[in-house]
């Protein structure tokens, strides 16, 4: 998950994950531009935190995760 210091949304994703005991990598895009590229290249040029990706797909930001949760499509992650 590329993620900020002070995204609100990036706060709620990671909440969502804990609450369900999924790990998570975040990666912080705040101070390093390559990791900024690097996530804009993998998001279809989204520029927008998060940027949240389950085993290389993209899921989206924060809604799409909520949304996808809510369909119970994070059930199967450990």
């Amino acid at each position: 998950m590329y993620t900020t210091t002070v995204c609100p949304f990036c706060m709620q994703a990671k909440r969502l994950l804990r609450e369900r005991g999924i790990s998570y990598e975040e990666i912080n895009v705040e101070t390093d531009a390559s990791l900024r590229d690097e996530m804009i290249s993998r998001a279809a040029g989204r520029r927008t935190v998060p940027q949240i990706f389950i085993d290389d797909a993209h899921v989206g930001g924060y809604v799409e995760l909520r949304a996808l949760a809510d369909r119970g499509g994070l059930a199967h992650l450990p």
